[in-house]
């Protein structure tokens, strides 16, 4: 808080520079690079490390780059583009008096919660498609769970971003069993070799790694968003543009109804992932994660980081990669956040509050699918 309060009054005296500048008749540029290199010299010699905010500020200001990986366009373009609609556009008129009652759709802090009735298609896609954004997709299908790649990928040609160039990211150690889908012009599909586990647990407790090494490597180059989302799931709806900003999350499906002293939140305090009790927004389902690829990276690289500290101290959070997202996301509020229409369940059926299902987890057999888990007598 220091560094952020010695920034904002020393950058204060910019106008003094300039008027100094004119004075004299000295080159402003020169004034500036001898300013900023004093401000960090006395950044880093008073506070030794910056702390995450302080490096945002120092982002904002121009002064540091805080992350070294290569995002592509500085991920991305659509950061700085105006919501452009075009003239001629003809749909209905929105009301500030009308609208969904039944369900809340907006957080406390201001981020939208997207519901069928909250978003004219028409208008989202308008302002989105003509940005020619590149989407990846990251989709584990490891072991016997790639039996339902094929259902996945082909009703995400049906319905995901559709019109929207998508790079699909499989992970699987089963290279021989994906399927060959036809994808629409503009979409592809590239397979990154994982190893298989005996326990259900490391890989779903791995994922952030992958996730993260993958952007690091590959992902971060190609594409301004990225959508990571689980394989034994259909989609059955539109699922497009609305769903864009800078960090998503999804209600789960299983604990919207509820208040946070009855979700399967992290309560050890031993763990990294402990959730005091009394604390708590939303359950966030691990089965979909999304936002600019930067943002996301900064997400899978504390989940690692969280998860191998609990390693070492031989503790496993209660629902592994999801307790430590849930923490994540309980004090790195999403941008926007996505209803359970857009992760339902195959067992439960449509009620009053989702009217539509996007995209639902099919019913299996854990027994069979899973390695490590017990088949019931």
């Amino acid at each position: 808080m220091l560094l952020c309060k010695s920034l904002l009054f020393t950058y204060m005296f910019l106008g003094i520079v300039d008027i100094i500048a004119d004075v004299h008749g000295v080159n402003q540029s020169s004034f500036y690079l001898i300013f900023r290199v004093l401000v960090l010299t006395y950044c880093y010699s008073s506070f030794g490390e910056v702390k995450n905010k302080d490096v945002r500020i120092l982002e904002v200001l121009g002064l540091c780059q805080q992350d070294p990986v290569n995002f592509r366009r500085e991920n991305c373009s659509c950061r700085t583009r105006d919501m452009l609609s075009p003239q001629g556009l003809l749909y209905k008129q929105p009301s500030v008096l009308k609208g969904r009652t039944n369900v809340v759709t907006v957080t406390p802090w201001l981020a939208p919660i997207v519901w069928e009735g909250t978003f004219n298609p028409l208008i989202v896609d308008s302002i989105y498609k003509p940005m020619h954004l590149s989407i990846a997709t990251t989709v584990f299908a490891v072991g016997k769970y790639v039996r339902f790649l094929r259902d996945f990928l082909e009703t995400a040609e049906k319905h995901f971003m559709v019109d929207f160039k998508v790079h699909y990211y499989i992970f699987t150690d089963r290279r021989e069993d994906v399927p060959a889908v036809v994808l629409a012009p503009g979409r592809n599909v590239t397979i990154i070799p994982v190893p298989g586990s005996n326990r259900w647990q490391e890989i779903s407790s791995r994922r952030m790694e992958m996730i993260q090494t993958a952007i690091e490597n590959q992902i971060g180059k190609e594409a301004d968003y990225i959508f990571c989302l689980d394989v034994d799931t259909k989609f059955h709806g539109r699922w497009g543009a609305e769903t864009l900003s800078r960090l998503v999350a999804t209600i789960h499906p299983g604990y919207y109804e509820h208040t946070h002293e009855h979700y399967p939140y992290e309560r050890r305090p031993a763990s990294r992932a402990y959730i005091p009790a009394g604390e708590g927004d939303y359950y966030y389902g691990g089965a979909t994660i999304a936002g600019y690829v930067r943002d996301v990276h900064k997400l899978t690289k504390y989940c690692r980081e969280q998860l191998e500290a609990d390693a070492a101290n031989s503790i496993e959070a209660a629902w592994q990669e999801e307790s430590h997202l849930n923490r994540y996301l309980l004090y790195n509020k999403p941008t926007k956040i996505l209803s359970p229409e857009y992760l339902w369940q195959d067992f439960k059926a449509k009620n009053n509050e989702v009217q539509i299902i996007r995209f639902s987890q099919v019913n299996k057999n854990y027994a069979e699918v899973r390695p490590n888990v017990k088949k019931r007598k």
